[in-house]
């Protein structure tokens, strides 16, 4: 069964919708969930001095922050087609802000790598996220949609790295000490979290007609047993190998993403000896281009599909990602700062783009089985941040070595992208469906204030 009422423009500036809450709260959510997975990031420089710890062990906590995120999202997806977005997200945001305020009770190397692997279940965010805007927007916008609430929710991972520091310095400022600073510094992305959760229950529903459990009362979405039970769904996604394809894509683009969020402000204050708040004010240039990068890559994704169909989709994927390849190396190679910021930026745009290109194609492989499809896609992008954790836990690799080995392995891998294709009535019938979403727009585009 089809979900109806989907909205075939965004309007920026409204609320009124269901369409237009869900995702104006969905990026929301998943940014702050961003801020709060990644808030130490910014002040690893200060928590390394303070515990004592050694690049191989801030390796292993950047793996930890990451790995158990592949188990989460693998779940949450999941969970989405049984229980509906609105009760998944709501839970997760009042559950994880527990141990993103908690962090600050490590004391030693064990206790602030068991807390950064609490914080990581957070990121399972994204599939929710994507899960609910997919729900709630019609094919000739969904890639659009989950674009743009995926970019400003990882827009999360820019701002963390501007804000922290700066609560930090204000901290400092007041008297505190730098050792109480960081702890007090990550009480403010958990009481956001907090408050977050209960506003995503209070203003939100599953679908534009209503919750699942309303749904599925009246016949209008299939319960959740039987062929559509949670288990035989992730089984249907699982034997698919387009679903493994775009895993693979994703760990080499959100893959990628997460690694630099996690290295950019100590790599930019060793490398180039900047102060810590100008090291996280450039880190975070990497972030603050998911204001725009992200979103262009799903609007391009379905500027392709006007044409192309599917096939477009893909084609458009397997671009971008051979950009951000080519523009990883050339990063690896700076020794300007002025340089390095720079081509940090073009390298910014194309792993963005890649990202939103990369859900402009999900919501299309299996509609039966959406969650579990988006939940093992978005696991991609974890897996590859922990391989390439890896590159940077090792003392005999520097940092620069190890984004150019990254750089050359995103442009192997690229050729994925071409693993995914569609059958005839597939394309046939998306095709058909994105004419009719287009033929009842009223001709102002897919993006609009009101």
């Amino acid at each position: 069964m089809e979900i109806l009422n989907k909205a075939n423009r965004i309007r920026l500036l409204s609320l009124r919708t269901p369409q237009m809450r869900a995702f104006h709260f969905s990026w929301f959510a998943f940014h702050i969930c961003f801020f709060g997975w990644f808030g130490i990031a910014p002040l690893m420089a200060v928590v390394r001095e303070d515990l004592s710890l050694t690049q191989t062990q801030i390796g292993n906590t950047i793996i930890a922050s990451v790995l158990i995120t592949v188990i989460v999202r693998l779940a949450i997806g999941v969970l989405c087609d049984r229980i509906g977005p609105r009760k998944t997200y709501s839970g997760l945001l009042l559950l994880g802000s527990l141990p993103v305020m908690g962090i600050g009770f490590a004391n030693s190397f064990e206790t602030f790598l068991l807390a950064r692997l609490a914080i990581g279940a957070i990121g399972a965010s994204f599939v929710i996220t994507q899960y609910h805007t997919t729900m709630m927007f019609a094919p000739n916008v969904v890639g659009t949609a989950n674009a743009t609430s995926a970019g400003w929710g990882n827009l999360g991972g820019g701002t963390t790295q501007i804000v922290m520091p700066l609560i930090f310095s204000g901290l400092l400022m007041l008297g505190v000490s730098e050792t109480l600073g960081w702890r007090l510094a990550m009480v403010v992305p958990g009481v956001v979290m907090f408050v977050t959760g209960i506003g995503y229950w209070l203003f939100t529903q599953d679908a534009p007609n209503g919750n699942f459990a309303e749904l599925r009362a009246r016949g209008e979405l299939p319960p959740a047993t039987g062929e559509n039970s949670a288990g035989k769904s992730f089984m249907a996604a699982a034997k698919d190998i387009r679903v493994w394809a775009l895993f693979v894509v994703y760990a080499i683009c959100f893959g990628v993403e997460l690694t630099i969020n996690n290295i950019a402000a100590i790599y930019f204050f060793d490398h180039f000896d900047l102060t810590l708040a100008t090291a996280g004010m450039i880190a975070g240039l990497f972030g603050l281009m998911n204001v725009f990068a992200r979103t262009l890559g799903g609007v391009f994704s379905d500027l392709f599909a006007r044409n192309g169909g599917l096939k477009g989709r893909v084609r458009w994927l397997f671009i971008a990602l051979v950009c951000e390849g080519i523009a990883l190396i050339a990063f690896s190679q700076m020794h300007v700062l002025s340089y390095a910021i720079g081509i940090m930026l073009v390298f910014s745009l194309f792993v963005q783009m890649a990202e939103g290109a990369t859900y402009g194609v999900v919501p299309f492989i299996n509609k039966k089985a959406l969650g579990a499809v988006a939940g093992i896609v978005g696991a991609g992008g974890n897996v590859g941040a922990v391989a390439a954790a890896f590159l940077f836990r090792s003392e005999a690799i520097t940092y620069q070595q190890g984004l150019f080995y990254l750089g050359v392995t995103v442009l192997v891998l690229a050729s994925c992208a071409l693993v995914v294709r569609f059958s005839p009535e597939i394309e046939a019938e998306e095709a058909k469906a994105y004419q009719v979403a287009v033929g009842e727009d009223t001709g102002t585009g897919v993006l609009s204030l009101r």
